[in-house]
């Protein structure tokens, strides 16, 4: 069976730069069947979904739904709710939880404060403290979305959980159905394309040591998508894989080619040139969609400057 995602992988098409933008995630457990829209086709109330939509707009936060992996009992009220905020900016990353009966709680929370990385709200509308249990792995599955997803993600998921992996989820929607399995690892906030059970593991693993692998991965959420290249270029180039090392501080350009300033913690800078490219020859960008060119970000150049040189 042909699918976006085996025609991507058949065409070696390149997973950098491809990653949802967001600075901060917003997760809340919501059990039961998901539409393709999930927050208002889903058994979450749509009137709080859309409510939940309006609020997070131009914020910086994006909202997904999470559920445990297996079967998806068609229950309409649970209990209690797994809830979970995560920002992703190196230097500020933070990752928190709260367990809810309403989901409604949720639009107490000061969604602009949760996007410039302020977790106070968080603690303070929802009761909600620090995370210290493992990383979460969010496997997309929503197969309403593309069918990969739910072909690739849900075994991925069930894996992963079988074989003892703590924090993995199941979640809505990620973006780049035809790089299934997708994943995001919170705290950081990097996504993965193309991903295996034992990758997924090395991933963890390197959560835990603060690292990142940057084999298959798409970038960090916390980048616009130039940006994601352009970091993920420096940390090939220098062989930088600590999880906080590298900021990107300022993006120039328009009209498909940019400059790129990538910031190391320890002062050093490094100007990185990214063209956005047409993938070919052209192929669905989702299942059942029409054959297209999805845009890629090409790594034209990596040069390290002196600090003097970007004041003047």
């Amino acid at each position: 069976m042909s699918t976006c995602s085996t025609t991507s992988r058949e065409l070696d098409e390149p997973v950098a730069g491809t990653a949802a933008t967001a600075r901060t995630w917003l997760l809340l457990e919501q059990p039961g069947p998901w539409g393709a829209k999930a927050l208002t086709s889903s058994h979450l109330d749509p009137a709080l979904g859309r409510a939940l939509e309006a609020a997070a707009r131009d914020t910086g936060v994006r909202i997904a739904l999470i559920r445990r992996p297996g079967r998806h009992a068609d229950r309409r009220t649970p209990a209690a709710r797994r809830v979970y905020a995560g920002h992703t900016v190196p230097g500020r990353t933070w990752l928190y939880t709260a367990t809810i009966t309403d989901p409604a709680r949720l639009l107490d929370l000061d969604f602009a404060a949760l996007g410039r990385g302020e977790p106070a709200g968080f603690d303070t509308a929802l009761d909600g403290r620090p995370h210290e249990g493992d990383p979460l792995a969010l496997v997309c599955t929503n197969g309403k979305r593309d069918r990969c997803c739910a072909l690739l993600g849900r075994p991925l998921a069930a894996e992963l959980t079988a074989s003892g992996v703590e924090g993995v989820w199941e979640v809505t929607h990620l973006g780049g159905h035809r790089f299934s399995p997708t994943v995001l690892v919170l705290p950081y906030g990097y996504a993965y394309g193309r991903a295996g059970a034992h990758a997924v593991k090395e991933v963890l693993h390197g959560v835990r040591e603060g690292r990142v692998v940057v084999e298959g991965c798409r970038g960090s959420s916390a980048w616009e998508r130039p940006g994601q290249a352009a970091e993920l270029a420096v940390r090939g180039a220098v062989g930088e894989y600590a999880a906080q090392a590298l900021s990107v501080v300022r993006t120039d350009g328009a009209a498909g080619r940019w400059e790129v300033t990538v910031a190391h913690a320890d002062g050093r800078r490094w100007l990185v040139e990214v063209a956005q490219g047409a993938s070919l020859p052209p192929r669905p960008e989702s299942c059942g969609s029409a054959l297209g060119s999805p845009a890629r970000m090409d790594v034209v150049a990596v040069r390290e400057v002196a600090v003097t040189a970007l004041a003047s």
